[in-house]
């Protein structure tokens, strides 16, 4: 099964459930004007209830150095997201696996060449960097490939996911409001459907791939 992050996690019974269900990263917002923001003891205390292969992401918009040092320690991070008009030399200078967000061929331009844990394939609004729901560009998630593992994000659910992945053909995927009931608050109903549709299709594949 594709590996998938659940992202806006602000309580522990939702960090829980996803990572029982299937999820093989949680994320956790660091950025105050963001309706899903987190304070980073309560990120650490939900961090240390999961089990260890669980990776626990903190998602950042246009940090200084310093607080991305100290949050990934204090917080008890395995990767830190940027998901804001971050320099290259802070993407460079983190404590941690950087997972880049990029929208469109222009903006990923300038961060191609740098290394990366990943890219996140994302879109955004004047107002809101993330968590939109909205679609992002699937076709731009394949060029992404060629330069590190692509993570698609954007409204992606039960419903869209195949359609998504075989489009896309991402390494990961990324949900946040549209496995919700309220931001930062994650509908269960919606997480299971989500999973088992995500089961479907490797069973499908697998089938696919048969010779006898």
């Amino acid at each position: 099964m594709i590996p998938a992050k659940i992202c806006g996690i602000t309580r522990l019974a939702d960090a829980l459930a996803a990572a029982e269900l299937g999820a093989t990263a949680v994320g956790f917002v660091f950025y105050a004007r963001s309706p899903r923001c987190i304070e980073v003891a309560e990120a650490a205390r939900i961090g240390e209830k999961l089990l260890p292969h669980i990776a626990r992401v903190g998602v950042f918009v246009n940090p200084d150095l310093q607080t991305l040092i100290s949050t990934a320690k204090n917080a008890g991070l395995t990767h830190i997201q940027l998901h804001g008009e971050e320099e290259v030399a802070l993407c460079q200078a983190s404590p941690l696996p950087v997972i880049k967000a990029v929208r469109s061929p222009v903006e990923f331009d300038a961060y191609k060449n740098v290394s990366m844990a990943a890219f996140l394939i994302d879109s955004k609004t004047q107002d809101q960097f993330g968590g939109t729901g909205q679609l992002s560009d699937w076709n731009f998630s394949r060029q992404v490939k060629a330069h590190a593992p692509a993570i698609l994000a954007g409204g992606l659910s039960s419903s869209n996911i195949a359609q998504a992945l075989a489009t896309a053909q991402p390494d990961a995927v990324d949900l946040s409001s549209s496995v919700e009931l309220a931001p930062g608050i994650k509908d269960h109903h919606k997480l299971r459907d989500f999973f088992a549709a995500l089961r479907q299709i490797e069973i499908a594949e697998r089938q696919s791939s048969k010779i006898f």
